[in-house]
């Protein structure tokens, strides 16, 4: 039995804990849950996120309610077929999405799993950046993944609806250290219908395309504006970087009283700030890839140590698989 001290972080140790658990078939025993948040404990989402890979793996779960700082987990091994959770909130679908990605690598045919609740929503990547930014990446290494969104969800009542795609995948090494030739920008911005009238999905979009796009040869090659019926009014924006090498995205988040030019500017200067470094990624994937390198190996250029970053190496630690990090002038290097 593994064991996993959960006080250090968030809900990701939970669920590269769990994701570990389910492709080595070490059971494992996370105790302090979310310690060091003020509300420790599983939430809605997380609760939902180990629902949906118990129900994969046939797992047995003690703890598995809401509140609870202990779970302990025992899996069998992933199987194909069609799963549905819910999160009962606008918690996020996308975090539920994390715990089951890697499992492409271990199942023997199709798996998808339908989750209702928040598909942008803050402090989770948004649904825009996950299809059009982390699983293209992904693809490119061997990861067999989609997915298919029903509807979006916004705070607080969520009611989104996403499924994920899997298909039997061999993941190689990830190598992302060098961005090559910038080339393009994409942009897709998302609004409640009952934002239609003000335009502020289109308007977000305008504001979302980065000033230095005008001193480069590059263009925008791909803008989506779209306009959805959701529980809950909001508004979602993203950015999508690409590079001869790589891809990197940016999102930013409507709020009531926040012009949607504000919200569209808030992504357009963070892909700026990205685009005067040397990274090969952002910073939020730089720690959702720490555990595709524990699995395949590689090396990526990562733009800045988080404590994401840390804590998901000693989760990879703790299953005996070696992630490093090298400083250098440039950032950092994240090796497999």
């Amino acid at each position: 039995m593994r064991v996993i001290d959960g006080a250090a972080g968030g809900g990701q140790i939970l669920r590269s804990a769990l994701t570990l658990s389910a492709l080595t078939g070490d059971p494992v025993t996370i105790e302090n849950v979310r310690g060091s948040r003020p509300n420790p404990g599983l939430k809605p989402q997380h609760l939902a996120g180990v629902e949906a890979i118990a129900a994969v793996c046939d797992a047995t779960t003690e703890g598995a309610s809401e509140g609870s700082e202990r779970l302990v987990f025992e899996p069998t091994a992933p199987r194909p077929g069609h799963y549905e959770v819910s999160v009962g909130t606008a918690g996020s679908v996308t975090l539920v999405f994390e715990t089951l990605l890697p499992l492409a690598t271990a199942i023997d045919g199709h798996l998808s799993v339908t989750v209702s609740g928040g598909t942008d929503v803050k402090w989770s990547p948004s649904m825009a950046y996950y299809r059009h930014v982390k699983l293209p990446l992904l693809r490119r290494f061997g990861l067999v993944a989609a997915v298919e969104e029903a509807r979006p969800g916004f705070y607080p009542r969520g009611g989104g609806e996403a499924t994920l795609h899997l298909a039997p995948s061999s993941l190689e090494p990830i190598r992302l250290l060098d961005r090559g030739e910038f080339r393009a920008v994409r942009v897709y911005s998302t609004e409640s219908a009952d934002l239609t009238d003000a335009d502020v999905a289109a308007r977000q979009a305008d504001a979302a395309v980065p000033g230095f796009l005008a001193e480069t040869d590059a263009s925008v090659t791909e803008r989506v504006v779209r306009t959805a019926d959701s529980p809950s009014t909001g508004t979602a924006v993203c950015v999508r970087l690409d590079y001869g090498g790589t891809m990197a995205g940016f999102d930013a988040l409507g709020e009531p009283g926040k012009p949607a030019e504000e919200v569209g500017q808030e992504a357009a200067d963070a892909a700026a700030d990205f685009h005067a470094g040397r990274a090969t990624v952002d910073e939020y994937l730089a720690d959702q890839l720490v555990l595709p390198l524990a699995l395949a190996g590689g090396a990526v250029r990562i733009p800045a140590v988080t404590d994401h970053v840390e804590t998901n190496c000693a989760v990879m630690a703790a299953f005996d698989r070696d992630v490093s990090v090298e400083l250098d002038d440039d950032g950092a290097i994240l090796s497999g």
